[in-house]
């Protein structure tokens, strides 16, 4: 398993688009993904709605999974795939967003309370013995070949 992660710009990424597009379609032909998982298509920031656009248009045969970020457009939905995650792993998660996404500590809704309530209630929605699930959008999935 390998994660790739990119340095670009914040709030910059509309302008940006051809060198991320670039960086996508180079990722295709080096790697075949199983799954995908970008933002989903509602998110309002304007970063993540075009990193949600170039996936489509790069990845058209792949499975993938679109996710949500709680913060103050309110764009949460109902997600329609679930993941069902034991407590220690909601946990671990919680602890690694709050580690990897520094810039983001200065934001009030940016808490271990605020993940871990918004994975409540997934798993409340998808009815899991665990208590916790994470949501996501699945627009297309391709069942048996």
């Amino acid at each position: 398993k390998q994660i790739i992660i990119k340095s670009f710009r914040d709030g910059f990424f509309p302008y940006m688009g051809a060198e991320i597009k670039d960086f996508f379609e180079e990722l295709k032909r080096q790697v075949t993904p199983d799954v995908i998982f970008c933002h989903c298509r509602h998110d309002l920031h304007q970063d993540h709605r075009l990193v949600w656009e170039l996936v489509w248009n790069t990845f058209r045969d792949h499975l993938v999974l679109e996710y949500e970020i709680v913060k103050y457009d309110g764009d949460l939905g109902a997600p329609n795939v679930f993941s069902h995650l034991p407590q220690d792993h909601a946990r671990r998660k919680v602890e690694h967003l709050l580690d990897a996404f520094k810039t983001q500590r200065t934001r009030p809704w940016f808490t271990e309370n605020t993940f871990l309530s918004v994975m409540r209630i997934r798993g409340v929605e998808s009815n899991t013995p665990e208590q916790f699930a994470e949501g996501f959008y699945c627009r297309k999935l391709v069942l048996g070949s």
